[in-house]
């Protein structure tokens, strides 16, 4: 069903480029495929002059400044490029053999590429999500997501599984970065750390060498996606020496740390040979981490401001996070919340952690996985209990009926920003909750069928005149 509708929603993806995000991450992909290097100087002249990427400060940020190598910077990562590749060299060959566009890497068949690359990815998140939450639920149940049993939910998924699944895709900004702004890193962000979750629930099984390498090589993929997301690998660093700690066994400790840290050291090298390319050393520019202030003064702003926080812009997260206290094993429970308490860390260490200008805090979408779990372990405790408190009249429905009812508005409110933000009903630099409340549950239910029909129709009427078609 979830395969079903993502090939219905296909016409919905948004085949284009405008922010210098994008830019940055498609430059990458770019450079390496057609130039074999990291210099940018001809992408980001491109879709300068072209006016596609034309917002304030480009210029003087991406074509006056120059790294300790000489060359311009960037400060996106390679993993999407390299997530991306087998899109874009598909889109090449078929450039080439048609005729329908410049066979540069910059035409509308290689954006077109990108951007259905992404939403795949963010399809492949969502899937990998079910099925971790499925692997835990199975422990909730006493099938243990640990022993390597293959139970029953992990094959269809299940109503407990499938409905969170849906609302977390349909609730949460990875939505809108997999359809209306795809060339972000974003959806491939939640792939690459739901992949992670897998592996690391099959891992910790019996914790190998083989295995701990292979979740090393996870956790690669997501530094080289984005590096913040690196920081989720400390829910497993927890799990493993909470096991360890239980049958300590040194040889076998040493061996699986030295694995882990080889898989992570081999997985990262193309990104430390960009770096040193781009930057004349390995690691990113100096700017990144200028911006950084590691005490995370904006913990909690990050997560609980009404205009900027992520409980504001996506309430069903909070739903989910409440839902990982549900889970039985408390180890998997434990190392959840890290990953989850990891990222919120390091968004509220960034300067920049209000993200303006961007849709939600969308620094979150790489908790796809642990929000989906979540909110499954909260939706399966609350039909559990509502059809075994039963009453002289039946089962007690009324829980059941409360969080579904809240589960729909939740995502319907996430909906209802993403139209708002396309058709600057909002102010896109913050939210305004009760203006956003007005329109969500106002103007939009008489406006939205004539918006998706737009939407699908006349799309570029939708976008800023700066940003142009390309």
């Amino acid at each position: 069903m979830l395969a079903l509708l993502f090939v219905v929603s296909l016409p919905a993806v948004t085949a284009r480029l405008y922010s210098s995000d994008e830019v940055q991450y498609f430059s990458y992909l770019r450079s390496l495929y057609f130039d074999r290097d990291v210099s940018f100087e001809n992408e980001y002249r491109y879709f300068h002059d072209r006016g596609i990427a034309q917002s304030a400060g480009f210029h003087e940020t991406f074509l006056e400044r120059e790294t300790d190598a000489g060359r311009r910077v960037n400060y996106a990562t390679i993993g999407a490029g390299i997530l991306w590749l087998p899109f874009y060299t598909v889109a090449d060959v078929w450039t080439r053999l048609t005729g329908a566009a410049e066979a540069n890497g910059f035409t509308q068949p290689y954006v077109t590429a990108v951007a259905y690359g992404s939403a795949f990815y963010g399809f492949l998140a969502v899937l990998l999500s079910a099925r971790a939450a499925a692997l835990v639920l199975a422990s909730n149940r006493g099938q243990g997501t640990a022993t390597g049993q293959s139970p029953r939910a992990l094959g269809t998924g299940g109503p407990h599984v499938f409905w969170p699944t849906l609302a977390i895709w349909i609730g949460t900004p990875l939505l809108f970065y997999m359809y209306v702004a795809p060339p972000f890193s974003h959806a491939c962000s939640a792939f690459a750390v739901a992949l992670f979750v897998n592996v690391w629930l099959h891992v910790r099984r019996r914790w190998t060498p083989r295995g701990a390498c292979a979740l090393g090589l996870s956790v690669a993929l997501m530094a080289m996606v984005r590096e913040q997301d690196a920081f989720v690998a400390i829910g497993a660093v927890v799990d493993f020496v909470t096991h360890q700690l239980r049958n300590v066994q040194l040889p076998t400790v040493l061996g699986t740390v030295a694995a882990g840290v080889a898989g992570t050291a081999l997985g990262y090298l193309p990104q430390l040979a960009a770096y040193t390319a781009l930057n004349g050393y390995p690691g990113p520019a100096a700017h990144v981490s200028r911006k950084m202030y590691w005490t995370s003064p904006w913990g909690l702003d990050v997560l609980a401001s009404p205009h900027h926080g992520l409980l504001f812009w996506t309430p069903l997260a909070l739903l989910a996070l409440v839902g990982l206290f549900l889970v039985k094993d408390r180890l998997i429970a434990v190392a959840l919340g890290l990953m989850a308490l990891s990222q919120v860390y390091v968004a509220g260490s960034v300067a920049s952690w209000t993200v303006a200008g961007a849709f939600g805090q969308r620094r979150f979408i790489c908790l796809t996985v642990v929000l989906v779990i979540g909110l499954a372990a909260l939706w399966t405790r609350v039909r559990e209990s509502s059809g075994g408190a039963a009453t002289a009249a039946g089962p007690r429905k009324g829980p059941a009926l409360a969080v579904g009812a809240l589960v729909v508005l939740c995502a319907w409110w996430n909906l209802a920003l993403i139209a708002q933000f396309a058709t600057r009903l909002m102010d896109r630099q913050r939210l305004e909750p009760r203006r956003n409340a007005y329109h969500a549950f106002v103007t939009l239910p008489i406006q939205g069928p004539v918006l998706a029909y737009r939407y699908l129709t006349d799309r570029s009427s939708f976008y800023d005149s700066r940003g142009g078609e390309q």
